[in-house]
């Protein structure tokens, strides 16, 4: 047990060691990435503006992923899960099944080598190895599927402000492919998922695709709900001729009003979703507060006088 303790606090101090050294030095040299230039003045290639440049753990992880027997299928499945996260890189696929096989190797491993700290049974110390193995394999897809969910909530989140100020871009006579630059631009401090995607619209446009098909890509890359809704009511009013600062505006209201009832039907569900909390701990605490002093007083004359009785 004190191993375990060990390499847990060891865990511990190597991972805010690099914490630091991330918020300290890898963040700013991303910043100057992102500002065409490296640390030493280098230039960098377009693909890899915005991108940091792999460490050599990164590059090896990376080689062994490239390895890992994966289908078609499931390559494209994982690609669109990563660009749904926010990885674009082109080995951001053999990246994350080499952190998968690497994860699920120390952890098999590890669960060998301190079976017999953990448990004398016999039978857990066959399951434990498998289940640390299993485990070190699924638990890259779980954060990753987290981090997927955490940014399609940031969108959400992100949308309203994005679409006011894109019904008043429209409104001021922009077009729609430079309101959607503008939105992007404003947004570049408070709403960084939303103006990346935008700009993302912006750059494929630019790039010669149709415009239906650029908002259409958005709406496949995140698979954010309410971003789907949004791509289908600007590409249909492109389609039609429609009044482009009357349907965003309709549009808007419909999400307003549409927020205002998930608001009030959470609210309804907190009745609900209080009960089991107050029986299981509130509950017993007032019991004991309130009948504490007359059990007592029980115990106390109560139960000496029937035995005397007797």
């Amino acid at each position: 047990m004190q191993l375990i303790i060990s390499v847990a606090l060891f865990g511990l101090l190597v991972t805010a060691i690099t914490a630091y050294g991330y918020w300290r030095y890898a963040k700013p040299a991303r910043m100057l990435q992102q500002l065409h230039r490296d640390p030493a003045g280098e230039a960098v290639p377009l693909d890899q503006i915005g991108q940091p440049k792999p460490s050599p753990l990164a590059r090896q992880i990376q080689a062994i992923g490239q390895h890992a027997p994966i289908s078609p299928q499931d390559a494209r499945t994982a690609r669109h899960t990563l660009i749904s996260a926010g990885y674009r890189a082109e080995n951001a696929v053999a990246l994350l099944y080499g952190i998968k096989l690497v994860l699920a190797a120390v952890l098999g491993i590890l669960a060998l080598v301190f079976r017999n700290d953990i448990t004398l049974n016999p039978i857990l110390r066959i399951v434990l190895p498998v289940a640390a193995t299993v485990g070190g394999y699924w638990l890259p897809g779980f954060i990753l599927e987290r981090q997927v969910a955490k940014r399609q909530e940031k969108l959400r989140l992100a949308l309203p402000d994005g679409l006011d100020l894109l019904v008043v871009s429209v409104e001021a006579g922009l077009g729609l492919d430079q309101a959607l630059v503008n939105v992007g631009r404003e947004l570049a401090i408070s709403y960084p998922e939303l103006s990346d995607e935008l700009g993302l619209v912006s750059l494929e446009m630019r790039a010669g695709k149709r415009r239906a098909e650029a908002l259409r890509n958005l709406a496949q890359r995140t698979g954010e709900t309410e971003l789907r809704r949004l791509t289908a009511v600007l590409i249909q009013s492109d389609r039609f001729g429609t009044s482009m600062a009357d349907a965003l505006r309709t549009h808007s209201e419909f999400m307003r009003v549409r927020r205002r009832q998930e608001a009030e039907e959470r609210a309804a569900k907190v009745g609900v979703k209080l009960v089991f909390p107050i029986f299981f701990f509130v509950l017993p605490s007032i019991l004991v507060v309130a009948a504490g002093p007359g059990i007592l007083q029980v115990f106390k004359y109560l139960f000496p006088l029937m035995k005397g009785i007797q």
